[in-house]
């Protein structure tokens, strides 16, 4: 692959059937979570923790590959987008090494972003993923996890057709705030955000907001819809 170095330490943790080029549609982007890269290899590694994913990135760049392409590794998890549940079977799933919000969560470096931009664009060509299929774990499993966060620089990957992004074009917009809940919920549905409630005010509700946010508005994660938050998503559908 062009200015990168793929080293091969395979894990165990994957379905052994494998699977067609065409099923592969998704790449969903992580980060490890612990306080350690040794240690993240090590449970991505492990019979017993029966998790993998198919690359790792480190802090200095280097990238691994884990589970080979054509197997399934286990690293989404209960999950649903549009109308696709339990995503592992249709993605490629990357780790970036990174302590995450319970250790001390840190900037992603330049050279992780750098070398994660020229292994999704690998991908998107050699599976013919589109555009929008790139996204985070916690856009396809809200209720669960919050990787890889509001420090992810997912408008970078935008300008390399690596994620959906929206205009920052200023458009009035006659709103009625009354229903901005409802109208902002039923936005990010068609997106393809599932697990939430459009027709009535849910606890749940609020983790989704927080992972749309993440994702298009890292600045004001507040778990409320507001203006801003709900035009980005009238942006986003259109």
């Amino acid at each position: 692959m062009r200015s990168m170095k793929i080293t091969t330490d395979l894990s165990p943790n994957f379905t052994k059937k494998n699977r067609k080029i065409k099923d592969i549609k998704f790449v969903i982007i992580h980060y490890t979570g612990m306080q350690s890269e040794i240690e993240s290899l090590k449970r991505l590694k492990s019979h017993a923790s029966k998790v993998s994913c198919h690359y790792l990135i480190n802090r200095k760049g280097r990238t691994i590959q884990l589970v080979k392409d054509q197997n399934i590794a286990w690293h989404a998890g209960k999950s649903k987008w549009k109308k696709f549940t339990n995503l592992n079977k249709d993605s490629i799933g990357i780790e970036l090494v990174n302590k995450g919000h319970e250790f001390g969560y840190q900037k992603f470096t330049k050279e992780q972003i750098k070398n994660l931009i020229i292994l999704c664009k690998h991908l998107k060509k050699k599976f013919k993923i589109k555009t929008e299929n790139f996204l985070g774990h916690s856009d396809i499993a809200p209720l669960r996890k919050i990787d890889p966060g509001e420090k992810f620089p997912w408008k970078k990957l935008s300008k390399f057709k690596l994620g959906k992004w929206y205009s920052k074009k200023k458009i009035t917009m006659k709103m009625n705030t009354k229903n901005i809940d409802k109208a902002f919920f039923e936005n990010i549905q068609r997106i393809g955000y599932r697990y939430l409630k459009t027709q009535r005010r849910n606890k749940t509700n609020k983790n989704i907001v927080k992972s749309f946010q993440q994702h298009y508005l890292p600045k004001k994660v507040t778990g409320s819809v507001d203006k801003e938050t709900f035009i980005i998503s009238h942006f986003l559908t259109r």
